[in-house]
């Protein structure tokens, strides 16, 4: 899963990036109004933290443009302002939290799960595909009853697969996901390749359904 942290105060970031990362998070920061414009423009996140008082533009502004471009990323304002008229106005463009600074890191991280948990997997902590059975809280996986073992990586893969079925996934749209903006460092796709081949071994193994395809010369699909 992949997120944005919109935050100037360079701390703060650097926390928020440490503690999500460890909690499988890919994390990406952009520290003023531009960086942010661009990110947002060329990637796409499973969730946006946003912090009002950007040095050289609104944070508000930004969430105008998240929803005029239809852009699904959920967002959480995160604000030392905590002003009523800030907080409703946030939630009346469109976003789907408010946490006011200071703020404890777990909570966040429980804010953050329940909206992507909500916008993918219609807010349930367990997601079944047959007899694929994963347990969110748990980050467990069982097929046929048998609990298999997955890398964070892997899981994550899983999760994108699974949250997206029914639909071809670039090879590109996959490096971005596992890697965020470091994808485009990358000079070929042999990782998300390897990622790829790896999970579907362990659930072929487990006699899954056989449900991710191979697109030749386009990427996956979790077809079901």
């Amino acid at each position: 899963m992949k997120i944005l942290i919109v935050e100037d105060e360079k701390e703060l970031a650097k926390d928020i990036v440490k503690y999500l990362s460890g909690q499988n998070y890919v994390c990406e920061v952009a520290e003023n109004y531009h960086q942010a414009i661009e990110k947002i423009t060329i990637y796409q996140y499973d969730c946006i933290l946003l912090d009002l008082m950007l040095p050289d533009g609104s944070g508000l502004a930004l969430l105008e443009i998240v929803k005029q471009e239809n852009k699904q990323d959920g967002v959480i304002i995160i604000s030392a302002k905590n002003s009523i008229e800030d907080k409703v106005k946030g939630l009346h463009i469109g976003a789907d939290d408010y946490l006011a600074k200071p703020f404890h890191l777990s909570e966040l991280a429980a804010r953050i799960h329940a909206i992507i948990r909500r916008k993918q997997f219609d807010s349930s902590n367990i997601i079944q595909q047959n007899e694929v059975k994963i347990d969110l809280l748990a980050k467990t996986v069982k097929v046929n009853g048998i609990e298999i073992s997955l890398t964070k990586k892997e899981l994550d893969l899983l999760l994108f697969f699974i949250g997206n079925k029914n639909r071809v996934i670039s090879k590109g749209g996959l490096a971005e996901h596992l890697s965020g903006d470091l994808a485009d460092m990358f000079d070929n796709h042999d990782f998300v390749y390897a990622h790829v081949k790896n999970l579907k071994k362990k659930l072929t193994d487990a006699n899954y359904g056989n449900y991710i395809k191979t697109i030749y010369g386009t990427g996956y699909k979790w077809e079901i």
